[in-house]
């Protein structure tokens, strides 16, 4: 998979260079720092919170409710039951998604940028970027839905949601907290997760189309087959 090939790549450079920056991002660092007008600040403030907490599993949950009829997996349940359980698994792959996030981030261990740079709080490692990652979890399971489920007007909320992940991550690079490969890291492990819960989606779809083979009851001490023949003998006897 290429998203996974080049977020391999990106954790190696990142690795090599040892707490240094690669490529591109000390120029886009500067840039950044360079270029901060108190109303994109403002706006990029507010649009980074959205980026963790509630918000982004908000979105999950309303992946699961739009994705539940064509996806249902229990039909002969209660209807709330069949709304509630595609939502509950949509938040709970976006918490593993956040699982397995964390676990490289303390494997990576990447130092963030000086603290005198930052415009908003921020902890722990920096790479892959967390608002950056789970933002993208959310909005890729949303879109996934929204391609399935085909509401009307989706192709504008598909927009919509990948312009609200991609301001997250853009914000974080913007307001100093993190390097600009740490959030496009974000982005190719939610490529990944999301490319992911299709693949178990479609294979989950194809099992359940497949007919079910119906087995004739064996005679005991034969054969189906033998029991067959016998009884299509008996029934030409009474005819």
């Amino acid at each position: 998979m290429v998203a996974a090939a080049a977020f391999a790549g990106l954790a190696a450079a990142v690795l090599a260079a040892d707490g240094g920056t690669i490529v591109f991002e000390a120029a886009l660092h500067r840039w950044a720092l360079e270029n901060r007008p108190t109303p994109v600040v403002t706006v990029l403030s507010a649009m980074t919170t959205t980026g963790t907490g509630i918000t982004p599993y908000a979105v999950a949950l309303c992946a699961g409710l739009i994705a539940a009829r064509p996806l249902d997996a229990v039909r002969d349940r209660h209807t709330a039951i069949r709304l509630a359980l595609p939502a509950l698994v949509s938040a709970a792959w976006l918490a593993l998604g956040q699982a397995l996030r964390f676990a490289l981030m303390a494997a990576i261990a990447r130092p963030r940028p000086p603290a005198e740079d930052w415009l908003t709080h921020a902890s722990r490692g920096s790479f892959p970027s967390g608002h950056t990652t789970t933002s993208a979890m959310a909005a890729g399971l949303l879109v996934l839905a929204l391609l399935v489920r085909r509401p009307p007007a989706y192709r504008l909320w598909v927009g919509l949601t990948v312009v609200w992940a991609v301001a997250v991550g853009v914000s974080r690079v913007w307001l100093g907290v993190h390097w600009a490969g740490d959030v496009v890291a974000g982005w190719l492990l939610a490529t990944v997760w999301t490319l992911s819960a299709a693949l178990i989606t479609a294979a989950v779809a194809r099992t359940r189309s497949q007919p079910r083979r119906l087995r004739r009851p064996s005679r005991p001490g034969g054969s189906s087959s033998s029991w067959s023949s016998d009884r299509t003998r008996r029934e030409g006897r009474k005819a």
